[in-house]
């Protein structure tokens, strides 16, 4: 069993950065495969990125180039880097994890995660 636990969200002005950190508990955090999803206002839940067990990240193109993910293994934590922020990126954003098949295997989609956290809301203002 895993629990997750989000920080970090707030609002932000557009143009600006916020860092989302996720705690993990657990002794084998870093075989884990984690991701970051998020869901806005009225919209379904949609994947944001994605960091392998192996440390490999996937990111959707919506936020390719501003959002980093990365993770310390040493600290059971995954960071996902948010700059450039738009309006659009007003979300709950929500930490997964799931144990993967193999160390390089890709999960983007929601029913591929086993865990989740409670979500922490990022408000990006115009």
């Amino acid at each position: 069993q895993v629990q997750l636990v989000e920080s970090g969200g707030g609002l932000v002005q557009a143009g600006g950065s916020l860092r989302l950190s996720c705690a993990a508990s657990g002794r084998t955090f870093s075989s884990y495969a984690m991701g970051w999803f998020r869901q806005g206002p009225g919209k379904e839940r949609e994947f944001v990125s994605t960091i392998t067990s192996g440390g490999a990240p996937y990111y959707a193109d919506s936020v390719k180039g501003r959002f980093t993910i990365s993770r310390d293994n040493a600290k059971n934590t995954v960071s996902l880097q948010m700059s450039s922020l738009k309006p659009e990126d007003t979300a709950v954003y929500y930490c997964s994890a799931r144990v993967p098949l193999t160390r390089g295997t890709l999960y983007l989609r929601e029913s591929e995660y086993d865990y989740w956290g409670q979500g922490t809301q990022v408000t990006v203002s115009s």
